[in-house]
C-alpha cells in the first residue's frame, strides 16, 4: 500500500458567500473562510500548525499572524494556477502523514470580479500581472501578438481538439447546461435562479473561438478553506472524516508553452491520473461522482479523456443525454463548478466533494456516494488529482 494512502483526512470545510461586488479584502475573505472551516471541524485557530497556500498572496506569514497561530510548524505554497488548490491538498496530506504538522489549513480566496478580473487586466496600472511560472513565455512570445488572457491561450487547445476529433457542439454545451442545472440546487451558487438552455448556449456570443460566453468560467469574489488532520485524530472531531486515498500532480512538456509541444493535447492530468488512482487502488469506473476543474467546457472534455473515463475524442458524445447530470451515470460538478457556482481556483470542488462524501448535500446529493475524484487544471495544462473516500 502507498505510504500516503488514507493517512490524512479532510476534517473541516468552509466558505464565504460567492458574490460579484465586495468591499472585503482577499485576506479578509480567506480569514472568514478559514474560521468557517475551523468551526466545521470543531477546532480553533491555535490548533493550526501548518498552512499551505495555493495563490501568491496573501503570504503564509500574513495568514498566520492574523489567525494568531502560536506555533506554525510547516508552511508551503503551490503556484501552478488552477491546479494549485488540489496540489496543495496533496502537500498538506504529506505534511500530516509525516508528522510535520498535526492540523493543516488550506485557504483560497480571490476577488476576481471586484479586483478587475480578466476583463480589467489590460487596463490596470502596470498591465497584466503574469504568473511567475510562465511569465517570460507570455511577455516575449504571446502578448506581442495580442494573446493576453487564458481564454485566448486555451483556445489553442480547444481548436486543435475540435479539429482532430470533430467534437459536436452538443458536447461542450452539455457541460455548461449541466453546471447550471446543478447550480439551481445549490443555495451558494452565484448562478442559482439562472438556468441555461441549449438554445441560449448556441446563441451566445463568441469570446475566443471556439469558446462561446457560456463555455467560460465565472469571475466572482469569495474564498473557501479546507482543514486536514491525521486519520488517527480525525474521528475525534465534529464531522465524519473524508480520507485522502490518492493524490498526484503532472505537467505537460513543455509546461510553459502550448504551441511548442510535440503532443499537443497531452495535458498534465494524463500523467497525474494513473498515479493517483493507483495510490488509491481504484479505477476511474469506481467513482460515484467527479468534480472537474471547469475553466472552459472543452477543457472538461479533455480532462475526462485524460482520466480514462472515455477514449480520446469520445468525451463530446459521452457527456450528452444527461449522463453527467445528477441521476446520470457519472454526476459531474454537482455544485455548479467554476461555470455556475463560483471561481475559487478549484478549492470549492474539494469542498463540494467533501460534503458529498459526508452525505450533506440535500437535493443535489449523489445517492450512496462513497468515492469521488477531483481534478485541477492550471496555467497552460498543469494537472492535479485527488481521490477522496468516505
Amino acid at each position: 500500500m502507498h505510504p500516503l494512502k488514507d493517512k490524512a483526512c479532510i476534517v473541516g470545510v468552509g466558505e464565504t458567500a460567492y458574490t460579484r461586488g465586495t468591499d472585503r479584502s482577499v485576506l479578509n475573505q480567506m480569514l472568514r473562510a478559514a474560521m468557517s472551516a475551523l468551526d466545521d471541524a470543531g477546532l480553533k485557530p491555535h490548533d493550526i500548525d501548518g498552512i499551505v497556500t495555493a495563490m501568491p498572496t496573501p503570504t503564509v506569514e500574513h495568514l498566520a499572524a492574523n489567525l494568531g497561530i502560536p506555533d506554525l510548524r510547516y508552511s508551503a505554497s503551490s503556484n501552478i494556477g488552477g491546479a494549485a488548490a488540489v496540489a496543495a491538498v496533496q502537500t498538506g496530506a504529506m505534511a500530516v502523514a509525516l508528522g510535520l504538522a498535526n492540523t493543516v489549513l488550506i485557504p483560497v480566496g480571490w476577488n476576481a470580479f471586484s479586483g478587475g478580473g480578466v476583463r480589467g487586466a489590460g487596463r490596470r496600472s502596470g498591465g497584466v500581472q503574469l504568473p511567475p511560472s510562465f511569465g517570460l513565455t507570455m511577455s516575449e512570445y504571446y502578448m506581442p501578438f495580442g494573446l493576453a488572457v487564458p481564454v485566448q491561450w486555451l483556445a489553442w487547445l480547444a481548436r486543435r481538439y475540435l479539429h482532430e476529433y470533430q467534437v459536436p457542439i452538443e458536447g461542450p454545451a452539455a457541460v455548461a447546461v449541466a453546471a447550471r442545472k446543478h447550480a439551481q440546487l445549490n443555495e451558494k451558487a452565484y448562478m442559482r435562479g439562472r438556468p441555461l438552455t441549449l438554445e441560449e448556449y448556441r446563441n451566445a456570443r463568441m469570446i475566443a473561438e471556439p469558446f462561446r460566453l457560456f463555455d467560460c468560467c465565472l469571475e466572482t469574489d469569495g474564498a473557501c478553506a479546507v482543514i486536514l488532520s491525521s486519520a488517527e485524530r480525525a474521528p475525534d472531531l465534529h464531522k465524519r472524516p473524508v480520507y485522502i486515498a490518492g493524490a498526484a500532480e503532472g505537467h505537460p512538456l513543455p509546461a510553459d508553452d502550448i504551441p511548442g509541444r510535440r503532443e499537443f493535447l497531452k495535458i498534465g492530468l494524463r500523467f497525474a491520473a494513473p498515479r493517483a488512482l493507483a495510490m488509491a487502488e481504484v479505477k476511474i469506473e469506481d467513482a460515484d461522482f467527479l468534480q472537474i476543474y471547469d475553466c472552459f467546457t472543452h477543457i472538461v472534455l479533455l480532462e475526462l479523456e485524460a482520466l480514462g473515463v472515455c477514449k480520446a475524442g469520445e468525451a463530446g458524445q459521452f457527456v450528452q443525454n444527461g449522463r453527467i447530470e445528477l441521476g446520470g451515470d457519472l454526476p459531474l460538478n454537482t455544485h455548479g463548478g467554476l461555470l455556475a457556482e463560483a471561481h475559487v481556483a478549484g478549492l470549492n470542488h474539494v469542498v463540494e466533494a467533501t460534503r458529498q462524501l459526508r452525505h450533506e448535500c440535500g437535493a443535489r446529493q449523489v445517492a450512496n456516494a462513497e468515492l469521488g475524484v477531483i481534478t485541477g487544471f492550471g496555467d497552460l495544462g498543469d494537472g492535479s488529482l485527488l481521490v477522496l473516500r468516505r
